[in-house]
C-alpha cells in the first residue's frame, strides 16, 4: 500500500537506531491495518518529514478528506493528541482518532500545498502566525505534558560544556549570556499549552479556517518560549536577520500575545540556548548565525 520513503528511513536510522528500523519495518502492514480499521481510502501518495509519514485519506462513510500520521512514540509524540483534543480544532487541525499503543493518529486534512511560507508578504505571515499563535497559548496545558521548568533546569545544567564545546570564545560567552537570562525566569515558568515548533511550514490553509496550526511538539510553560521560529522564518534580502525586523517580529508577537516583554525576551533567549545545546551535541563546533544575530539583538534591547 505504501512505499517508505528512504529519507524517513535514514532519519529513523540516524536519530532512533533500532527502534527506528523497527518503526520503519512495520510501517507497509501498519498502514493497511489502519486503512481497514478506520473505514478508508487512500487518495494520493505519502508524505514524510524527519520523524513522520502521513497518508492522505479520504473517510468512506462521510466522505471527508482526512491524513493518517504514523510516527515513532517518544516524549515528543505522545503529547501531541493530548494538545489537539484540548484545541479542539481552535487554531489546529481537529484529531479525528487515535491508536494509543501505537501513536497513530486520523486528523483533519489541511492543504499540505499551501504552507503559511509560500505568502510572499513576509510581514502577514507574521501577523497571521501570531494570531494562530495566540489562539493556542491562551489554553492552560492539560495535566501530565512535560513542562518547561524541568527543561529549562536541563538546559542550564548543560551550559557550562556545551559552551566549552564552541570554537569561537565570543559564541561560548553569547551562550552563557543566555543562560543568565534564562535562570532569571526558571523560577517561573509558566503553565499554558504551548506548540513548540510554530515555525511557517507548520501552519497550513484548510477549507474549515484560512489557516490551522498542525505538528505540535506540546509543552506547558510560558508562550515567550513559543515566539523563536517566527523571528527565525526566512529573510529577504541576505542570509541573515534584520535587526529592524527582528524588533519589528518581536514587537508585534509580544502584543498580540499580552506578554510582559522582559519575560518574553528571556525565555527567546532560552530557545536559542536549547537550540544551541542540540547543535553542539550533534558535534557542531559553532552556533547558527541567525540565532547568534537574534540573540545578540534581545540582548542589545535588554541592556
Amino acid at each position: 500500500m505504501i512505499e517508505v520513503p528512504a529519507a524517513l528511513a535514514a532519519s529513523q536510522e540516524k536519530y532512533n537506531g533500532a527502534a527506528g528500523r523497527a518503526f520503519i519495518a512495520a510501517l507497509p502492514r501498519r498502514a493497511e491495518e489502519f486503512v481497514e480499521r478506520w473505514g478508508l481510502r487512500v487518495t494520493g501518495p505519502s508524505m514524510h518529514g524527519v520523524a513522520s509519514l502521513v497518508l492522505p485519506v479520504e473517510v468512506r462513510t462521510e466522505g471527508i478528506a482526512a491524513a493518517v500520521k504514523f510516527q515513532l512514540l517518544d516524549e515528543e509524540s505522545e503529547g501531541e493528541p493530548v494538545a489537539l483534543r484540548a484545541w479542539g480544532g481552535n487554531g489546529a487541525v481537529r484529531l479525528l482518532a487515535y491508536d494509543d499503543p501505537t501513536g497513530t493518529m486520523l486528523l483533519e486534512r489541511a492543504d499540505e500545498k499551501r504552507h503559511l511560507s509560500t505568502l510572499t508578504d513576509a510581514r502577514e505571515a507574521v501577523r497571521i502566525l501570531a494570531d494562530v499563535l495566540a489562539r493556542l497559548v491562551a489554553l492552560p496545558a492539560p495535566a501530565g505534558l512535560r513542562g518547561l521548568g524541568d527543561i529549562a533546569a536541563a538546559m542550564l545544567a548543560r551550559t557550562p560544556e556545551a559552551a566549552a564545546g564552541l570554537a569561537d570564545p565570543a559564541e561560548a560567552a553569547l551562550l552563557r549570556d543566555c543562560a543568565s537570562a534564562v535562570r532569571e525566569v526558571v523560577g517561573e515558568p509558566g503553565d499554558r499549552l504551548l506548540h513548540w515548533d510554530l515555525h511557517s511550514d507548520n501552519i497550513l490553509a484548510s477549507a474549515r479556517e484560512p489557516w490551522l496550526a498542525i505538528d505540535p511538539k506540546p509543552l506547558a510553560g510560558d508562550p515567550g518560549f513559543d515566539l523563536l521560529p517566527a523571528l527565525t522564518s526566512p529573510w529577504d534580502p541576505g542570509p541573515l536577520p534584520d535587526p529592524a525586523e527582528t524588533r519589528w517580529r518581536f514587537d508585534l508577537l509580544t502584543e498580540r500575545l499580552g506578554l510582559d516583554r522582559a519575560r518574553a525576551r528571556a525565555w527567546t533567549l532560552g530557545r536559542v540556548l536549547q537550540n544551541g545545546l542540540w547543535d553542539v551535541e550533534d558535534g557542531a563546533a559553532a552556533l547558527d548565525p541567525a540565532q547568534v544575530s537574534i540573540a545578540r539583538n534581545m540582548l542589545a534591547r535588554a541592556g
